[in-house]
């Protein structure tokens, strides 16, 4: 039986919220289920205010127009990371420069990023990779010597932790994916969080098209316009209904996904001690969220003879990003500061196995294949 890399699962009441958003009358957006996922949002992330929108890249680009990018402006961000993240500065004529992520943690080096502030930085976006938050404080520290924007890429880190503290209330904006790879799904869908008040009514304004229609909605205006730049950021209805059913089990699907990321590295122990390939490093102070478990392989040509031979038993291990920097359009619209040795390393050393919530017993047949490769079966 072939096992995938992933699979979208039913794990609540998506199907009754599905057909109650269709009876409720409203299938355009910010009803009665983007409220509900807004506040859910706010509940699980602590933030200030979160708004729903149809993607993380969509979220990336209300949090770029909130930084006021513009042309000469820079941004400072890793290159191994998925383009939304440089699209987002890109669009606002602004520049991506990317830096080197660190050898462990897989984030974001914030020694790196100190030393590629310049006068035309505005910026900061900080991915927390593989759900493992980066070392926002030393971020934030930067950020506020030099009177930067700090902005997690939280796409894959919904109910990851930092010194207590929950994803997405850990800059002044944070952004979240539920892309049906990740832990919380809508198919595609995503979010923004706001932890800087002066920016809340901006981000309603810019989500809703550049119109004022919000304060509409809530009475504060006898009539809504164009005031501001915008776009059309909102997800329908039933994207919402169905997401909400998610996040009302988010902590169900939080366990299960983290017994899985346990039994990986349980099982693969011995291969990381023989120093036959690398496990996920948990960085001090963190707490994970099960979204990836992956193998650092000793170099390109084993990574490939292993996904090959994974697939060769129907099992579909992935590689992950290509490094922006080394993307044609990341040459063409972006810079690189300081050497970039291990973004380059992982990129080609990196191999992910499969993640899903509804993985079963099917984690054994990967696990025994994984040995087989390695010839460390019992």
């Amino acid at each position: 039986m072939a096992v995938p890399f992933n699979q979208p699962s039913l794990v609540g009441n998506e199907i009754s919220y599905l057909r109650d958003s269709i009876r409720r009358g409203q299938l355009s957006g910010d009803g009665y289920y983007t409220k509900q996922c807004n506040a859910a949002i706010e509940r699980i992330t602590g933030c200030g205010k979160a708004l729903i929108t149809h993607s993380c890249t969509a979220a990336l680009e209300m949090a770029a127009i909130l930084c006021d990018l513009e042309p000469g402006d820079e941004v400072i961000m890793p290159s191994f990371t998925f383009v939304s993240t440089a699209n987002a500065v890109v669009l606002r004529g602004a520049q991506p420069v990317f830096v080197d992520v660190d050898a462990d943690t897989l984030n974001v080096c914030p020694k790196r990023v100190a030393a590629a502030v310049s006068d035309k930085t505005r910026a900061i976006f900080a991915v927390h990779y593989a759900g493992f938050p980066a070392d926002m404080d030393a971020l934030a520290e930067i950020a506020r010597k030099h009177d930067l924007l700090l902005v997690e890429d939280a796409a894959q880190a919904m109910g990851s932790t930092y010194k207590g503290r929950p994803t997405g209330s850990l800059g002044d904006m944070g952004t979240f994916s539920f892309h049906e790879t990740k832990n919380i799904v809508s198919g595609e869908g995503g979010a923004l969080t706001i932890n800087r008040a002066d920016l809340v009514e901006r981000a309603e304004i810019i989500r809703e098209k550049g119109t004022d229609r919000s304060r509409f909605m809530r009475g504060q205006v006898d009539k809504y316009t164009w005031v501001d730049v915008g776009s059309s950021y909102l997800p329908g209805e039933l994207i919402a209904s169905y997401l909400y059913a998610q996040l009302e089990v988010e902590q169900t699907i939080l366990q299960r996904r983290l017994s899985i990321f346990n039994r990986y590295c349980e099982a693969f122990e011995s291969i990381a001690k023989a120093g036959l390939a690398g496990l996920p490093f948990t960085p001090p102070e963190t707490t994970g969220n099960g979204h990836m478990f992956y193998l650092m392989m000793p170099d390109r040509a084993a990574r490939d003879r292993f996904i090959d031979a994974m697939r060769s038993n129907d099992i579909t291990t992935p590689f992950h990003y290509v490094p922006l920097h080394s993307a044609p359009a990341g040459q063409r619209y972006g810079r690189v500061e300081g050497s970039m040795l291990n973004t380059v390393r992982i990129s080609d050393c990196l191999v992910r196995l499969p993640m899903y919530f509804d993985l079963g017993s099917d984690i054994e047949e990967v696990i025994d294949h994984v040995h087989r490769f390695f010839g460390t079966a019992e």
